[in-house]
């Protein structure tokens, strides 16, 4: 193989190696510049005047806001609000625990400031912050934090303030993965333990019950979720109206229970209480986890269905509910080991127990697709090495498997439920998850609104200043709870954001690397003509990352084989930093010399890629009627890296990125590139 040092002419139908630099051809005489995305148009000068660019083809509908139905707000009940759904199981329980650890008699005001201080964050944080301001913030009608950094990236002109808000969106991210590790652990052992409250005798069934559910539902990821999502909304609407009817049974007993909705009790608990009030806070951000998923979910189910589910049903549902629990406690003060069970009469126990345990199955289910989908948009933004993605449904691109991350969040999850063996004990590790990502999003949502809406400083400040006064406290209260868990998702966060930036900073090398090697394709046309090559019929695709230069694939091609293809396409994946490739510019082709042209694909990170189904859309071309993306051999090149006498990074980080490399999904697999039509052709790289 020849070291990436040396250049490769063509001769006379060979291939040699010079020390030399190839013949340059400066920008005046058909030189091919270096490809450039603005706005999503990419420009590509022509090689002469015969060669315009031709633009073109989607294979994305165009966005169209999603008409406000019955059906669609079923669907949202069964998907997004899952997580925040589920917290009154655990929520209010761990905030009073706080309470009760200083002093045995709890007060009814005290009980009156809890319920407050829970039912003012799902108004601050989750009515107000997300659903009514921060998912204004979409990115082509999509949200989640990536797209909000993407969003804000955009704002700034200079690389270094994009990469201060590259870093922001990664730690939110990886922060998010641990959320998504430590959701279905906490969510299904809550729910297992309240089989005490009616069966007191079976706490040692508690532990190896949601091993064998937690193991079950990973072991199921891979048959997708289209047949088990049909049932989800059904399930989620008889989970709100239950836990809503026994919260306003409760309620219509002991009416005095609505003097908590003032928000006089919740000021007046944390000025009179301080310290202890500031603990609490660690627990009564669990009433508000999930929060982030309303914001993520957009892009699939629109703002209206969001919006009209959390004002019109999951608000008033979860009110009623820690209402109805907060009037039990004051009661029955005894029922305080496990309000939301004992708030069930006990006929109903058993059955509560089974639906909230779907409910938790549910909630999980949409952590771990999340995980799914946002370890395929780091790959495509260039912060995680390619991942093996198997497609659970024909007709939805959304509906993935990614074995890698699936295994590690079920290890994770299981892992955990061994370490902490109860709900209340991996409350500790939840909240700082929740809250870190909270801050995230805060901080990006202050520049978009600045910069892009326009909002006036002044205005950005006092508006977002209470958010941040809300996420600085929550995330400070669980800080406090590092040494009792709360450092499992933060060294999570850690390790996660080391590889992402290890990965990106190895690829930004390799690039450069290709750079200094490359050979101009103007240099190659150059001297086809005059050298004696064999074409051969058929259509050949070489994938090549830069579209300036003539892919190292085709190279050895010639070298090894001394043949050329009829008709040849250099095929270049451009990866935006946006959610979707515009309608009308998924393709930029253009011909380079008789039978040769130069493609590039462009996908956004929300995007699946398939590239034989996109490159069918150049049978439109009048010039590419001889076409077929299925007959065609695609030729790629598989890089093997070793470290060079003088590496460009530090040791370990070089280890961490050639053992991310080694184990990456071919870019076939990525590609859904058929098996049967690829060659490839492997290289020795030195960084």
């Amino acid at each position: 193989m020849t070291p990436s040092s040396d250049v490769i002419n063509i001769k006379d139908g060979e291939v040699t190696n010079s020390g030399d630099k190839p013949d340059t051809v400066n920008s005046n005489d058909n030189s091919i510049d270096t490809i450039r995305s603005k706005d999503l148009i990419t420009v590509l000068p022509a090689l002469d005047e015969e060669s315009p660019i031709t633009e073109f083809g989607t294979d994305q509908p165009e966005h169209q806001p999603r008409p406000l139905s019955v059906a669609a707000m079923l669907t949202v009940l069964g998907v997004v609000f899952g997580d925040i759904g589920t917290s009154p199981i655990y929520a209010l329980r761990s905030s009073i625990i706080v309470v009760s650890n200083h002093h045995t008699n709890i007060q009814r005001w005290e009980v009156f400031g809890i319920v407050g201080l829970i039912f003012w964050s799902l108004i601050l944080v989750v009515t107000i912050k997300y659903v009514t301001l921060v998912m204004r913030a979409d990115h082509n009608n999509e949200g989640g934090i990536l797209a909000l950094m993407s969003l804000a990236q955009r704002s700034f002109k200079t690389t270094r303030g994009k990469i201060i808000l590259g870093i922001v969106g990664i730690a939110g991210t990886c922060l998010f993965f641990g959320d998504g590790m430590i959701t279905p652990a906490i969510s299904i052992l809550s729910a297992i333990e309240g089989l005490e409250v009616s069966l007191p005798h079976t706490g040692e069934l508690i532990i190896p019950l949601a091993l064998v559910i937690l193991f079950g539902l990973f072991s199921v990821q891979s048959k997708g979720t289209e047949r088990i999502g049909k049932i989800f909304g059904p399930i989620m609407l008889l989970w709100f109206s239950t836990i809503g009817i026994l919260g306003l049974l409760e309620v219509i007993k002991q009416p005095f229970i609505l003097w908590s909705l003032s928000p006089y009790y919740a000021v007046a608990f944390i000025l009179h209480h301080q310290w202890m009030a500031f603990l609490a806070l660690g627990s009564v951000v669990l009433a508000v986890t999930g929060a982030e998923a309303l914001y993520a979910d957009m892009g699939h189910f629109g703002r209206k269905p969001i919006r009209y589910s959390w004002l019109f049903f999951v608000l008033p549902s979860l009110t009623l509910n820690y209402m109805g629990q907060g009037a039990l406690v004051l009661t029955h003060p005894r029922t305080l080991s496990n309000p939301f069970f004992l708030l069930a009469p006990h006929w109903l126990s058993i059955p509560l127990v089974i639906l909230s345990t779907f409910a938790t199955i549910i909630a999980s289910q949409a952590g771990i697709s999340g995980g799914f989908s946002l370890a395929r948009q780091l790959t495509l933004l260039g912060y995680f090495p390619r991942l093996r993605i198997l497609h659970t449904n024909a007709r939805e691109e959304g509906q993935i498997y990614v074995p890698d991350v699936n295994h590690a969040l079920m290890i994770g999850s299981l892992i955990l439920i061994l370490s902490f063996r109860s709900s209340e004990a991996l409350a500790a590790a939840y909240g700082i998850a929740v809250t870190g990502t909270f801050l995230c999003t805060s901080t990006l949502s202050c520049v978009v609104f600045n910069r892009l809406y326009h909002w006036p400083i002044y205005k950005v400040i006092s508006v977002f200043s209470i958010f941040f006064l809300i996420d600085i406290s929550f995330f400070t209260a669980n800080a406090l709870k590092i040494p009792q868990g709360g450092w499992v998702p933060l060294l999570l966060g850690l390790v996660l954001t080391v590889m992402m930036t290890t990965w990106n900073k190895g690829r930004e090398i390799i690039i450069r690397k290709r750079a200094q090697s490359a050979l101009p394709i103007a240099s190659f046309l150059h001297r086809l003509p005059q050298s004696k090559i064999i074409r051969v019929p058929g259509t050949a695709i070489f994938m090549t990352p830069d579209p300036t230069s003539i892919p190292t694939s085709l190279l050895h091609n010639i070298r090894h084989n001394k043949v050329l293809h009829e008709h040849v396409l250099f095929v270049t994946i451009e990866n935006l930093k946006q959610p979707e490739a515009e309608r009308g510019h998924r393709i930029a082709m253009r011909q380079l010399a008789p039978n040769i042209y130069q493609v590039i694909v462009r996908y956004g990170f929300m995007e699946m890629p398939n590239l034989p189904r996109v490159l069918e859309l150049l049978k439109s071309q009048p010039q590419m009627n001889f076409f077929d993306p299925l007959q065609a051999s695609y030729f790629t090149t598989r890089e093997h890296f070793v470290m060079s006498p003088i590496p460009k990074m530090s040791k370990w980080r070089m280890l961490i990125f050639m053992f991310m490399a080694r184990n990456a999904s071919p870019v076939t697999d990525f590609l859904r590139i058929p098996i049967d039509r690829v060659v490839e052709l492997s290289v020795r790289v030195a960084i």
